[in-house]
């Protein structure tokens, strides 16, 4: 099979192989040996880190880079780019760094914001607003499942949370011990809206489910490299079925996958 695979796919599936690696790095030397993923990579790390004036950026940009790259990106490189598994704090460092969160995350000021902030701009955005309630439908957790996810519920959930990077809502990890994620704000001036505001962070601080699919993305790191790697993939497969488990589709995943398709043409 290697002499039909990819460079970069193929050196992604050797390094796969090595438990001592890291695996970010990995993800970063595979992404620049695939031409698209290269392209798309720069172009975002040139717009995220263009200055404007002194201690800014231009942030509008650099999210509709980054849009583009998770978008137009073969997944799974792009995936690999932002769920690498790591074991150390080099490795995770890496991964929080991996969108430029200095322009793409922080806002301008040392203190998080409120997330009322990011909410209500993400409620207004023709960009944002499906994009965050494609993530709720789809890291929806499910109490009864072991990981807090349905069956074949990670991959979707994933495809969804690297969706809302380079939104108003961007989430990232939070710091370079854990794979904890979260937008940048709290919740200490939220007033009355306090309950609402809780809820909206929870959605990534307190979410059974999307822990799990980053946690276990280790296990399915080969079996979304073949989905790319098959040549006789649908070429709408890429954007709507990341895992390689067969199976009907059951009422959320067709509702994430309306949802995705009308994203489209606001890329």
């Amino acid at each position: 099979m290697a002499g039909c695979l990819g460079p970069a796919l193929l050196l992604l599936l050797l390094r796969s192989a090595s438990a001592g690696e890291n695996r970010c790095v990995d993800a970063a030397e595979a992404c620049t040996a695939d031409a698209r993923c290269q392209r798309l990579r720069t172009e975002y790390v040139a717009r995220c880190l263009g200055r404007t004036a002194p201690r800014s950026c231009p942030r509008a940009r650099c999210h509709r880079a980054l849009r583009r790259f998770f978008a137009r990106g073969p997944p799974a490189l792009t995936h690999a780019l932002l769920f690498c598994p790591c074991a150390g704090p080099a490795c995770a460092e890496r991964r929080r760094q991996t969108f430029v969160p200095a322009c793409a995350f922080y806002g301008p000021g040392a203190a998080p914001p409120s997330c009322l902030e990011p909410l209500d701009a993400c409620a207004q955005s023709r960009v944002c607003r499906p994009r965050l309630l494609a993530f709720q439908a789809s890291c929806a957790p499910v109490p009864s499942a072991p990981d807090g996810c349905l069956r074949d519920q990670g991959p979707r959930c994933l495809r969804a949370y690297a969706g809302l990077v380079g939104t108003a809502v961007t989430p990232n990890y939070v710091d370079n011990a854990s794979a904890r994620v979260a937008p940048w704000c709290d919740c200490r001036a939220s007033g009355n809206r306090r309950e609402e505001c809780e809820a909206f962070r929870g959605l990534f601080t307190r979410n059974q489910c999307l822990d799990g699919a980053i946690q276990s993305f280790d296990s399915r790191w080969s079996g979304v490299l073949q989905v790319q790697l098959d040549p006789h993939r649908d070429p709408g497969h890429n954007l709507l079925q990341v895992s390689s488990a067969a199976g009907p589709l059951e009422g959320s995943s067709l509702l994430s996958i309306f949802l995705v398709l009308a994203l489209q043409p606001l890329l």
